[in-house]
């Protein structure tokens, strides 16, 4: 299936399951008709949309043999892009130390070190193999701190931090908590979601929050902070939730926020008189026309730029090619998980991003195969517990989860498969029903959506 043709499929078969709930309501049906009526749509939903997936292109057998023979130097980085190896996925660690779910997780460059941080406000830097932590100390922020990160080519000592007070802060790391610096160097009038690194640059980084304003940051002025935009649509503001860096163009960033379009700008062009200063749009065609119009909760940038994945509000993940023209139309879609509220993280897996990794609402980390849509694992993160933030390593084959557990996860292969294709597609379908069924009841009310959502995480 083309996916031009089948968004508007996917579209009518989305609808078609709301209006079966409905027709539940309102119209005498037989139960067991009405069953396999919404049956048959759900299947059709779980089969639109996805293609074959590809023969694996890495084999362990013949791989372990020619790294023992001396001929397989890039060994450890085929095998995080493996399909085997994903699909041996289980929990290995638990880093203990949080009192508050956990809003964000980091490696450092080396992988080494994974930074925590959340709603005790404190930023935990762990020796996650000897599950230790090196270091844990009071952030300065007045309530949750949504990202914290290790700068680039910083060795490791200069951190930035964000959080739901507004403030962007940075801090100045030794061995000792009582040694540290820590200076706020902007304020966001609202929440401020989310930080983007510049590639290789321990100095200057990009922030976004709830005041739909961007600030570059550089460290090296006596006055960090600049304002580089305010977002607007018809001369009202956006409030941004996400905002990431090309790691192949350092001048070019992507935000996402209350409203369903994916916004790219270039540092070099921002003359709000052309276009908004907006360099390109994109959206998918029926989420613009939605009478609940989802916001993006999180979007990152593939390896080399040339892809980017949005993740919406109670919809699905979208891969666009930031390549094409203009509001072109996106290229794939990832669905089954449940997105509710604007925390979700979503992330590419593999050291070419071969795999999409996302939490769920459900408790469960999602990962499909990128270029055929399929969920390839699926596996309990927390038992009932929502996970908002999935990190992959830099260099290993081994991922890091949090959510609105206060105990961190790490995971990696495992000696046996851990993939359950039927429990996963009966997860997806209870999703897909449970999003459908909040449609329905809330679809004229957008504010019914946030309270519903925010009473949902509030009983988890």
């Amino acid at each position: 299936m083309s996916n031009r043709s089948g968004a508007n499929d996917v579209e009518e078969e989305e609808a078609s399951s709301s209006q079966d709930l409905v027709r539940s309501r309102d119209v005498d049906v037989p139960q067991g008709q009405l069953e396999q009526e919404l049956e048959e749509a759900l299947e059709n939903w779980v089969a639109s949309e996805v293609s074959l997936l590809p023969r694996p292109c890495w084999q362990v057998v013949s791989a372990l043999r020619n790294r023992q023979l001396g001929s397989r130097a890039n060994f450890v980085s085929e095998a995080c892009g493996s399909r085997a190896l994903l699909q041996r996925f289980q929990l290995q660690r638990e880093l203990k130390g949080h009192v508050g779910g956990v809003s964000t997780l980091q490696f450092n460059e080396s992988g080494a070190w994974l930074t925590s941080s959340g709603d005790d406000m404190r930023v935990i830097i762990w020796d996650w193999m000897q599950q230790r932590a090196l270091l844990n100390f009071d952030s300065g922020f007045t309530s949750n701190v949504y990202q914290a990160k290790f700068l680039p080519n910083s060795g490791d000592t200069a951190m930035a931090m964000c959080g739901s007070d507004g403030q962007v802060r940075v801090a100045q790391l030794c061995s000792s908590p009582a040694c540290q610096t820590i200076r706020r160097v902007a304020q966001h009038e609202a929440a401020a979601h989310s930080l983007a690194l510049v590639p290789h640059c321990p100095h200057r980084f990009l922030t976004s929050g709830e005041d739909a304003a961007v600030y570059h940051v550089d460290l090296r002025l006596d006055q960090p902070a600049s304002k580089l935009l305010i977002l607007k649509k018809n001369r009202k503001r956006v409030g941004l939730y996400t905002i990431f860096v090309n790691p192949n163009n350092i001048h070019e960033f992507a935000v996402g926020g209350q409203d369903p379009v994916v916004r790219i700008y270039d540092k070099r062009k921002m003359d709000q008189r052309v276009n908004n200063a907006v360099l390109k749009k994109f959206c998918p065609p029926h989420l613009c026309t939605n009478k609940i119009k989802p916001s993006i909760s999180s979007l990152v940038y593939s390896y080399d730029g040339t892809e980017l994945l949005a993740s919406y509000n109670d919809e699905d993940i979208y891969l666009f090619n930031t390549n094409g023209c203009d509001e072109a139309q996106y290229v794939r879609r990832y669905k089954g998980h449940r997105n509710t509220l604007p925390f979700k993280g979503v992330n590419f897996y593999g050291p070419r991003s071969q795999f999409v990794v996302s939490g769920s609402d459900c408790g469960h980390l999602f990962f499909w195969e990128k270029s055929s849509s399929q969920i390839v694992q699926c596996f309990h993160g927390d038992q009932g517990v929502t996970i908002n933030c999935v990190e992959p390593h830099p260099h290993l084959p081994v991922i890091a989860s949090c959510g609105l557990d206060v105990t961190p996860k790490i995971w990696g292969p495992s000696s046996t498969v851990t993939t359950d294709p039927e429990g996963t597609k009966i997860l997806m379908k209870k999703n897909k029903q449970q999003r459908d069924a909040f449609y329905v009841c809330h679809r004229g009310n957008f504010e019914n959506f946030m309270i519903w959502g925010l009473m949902h995480h509030l009983r988890s």
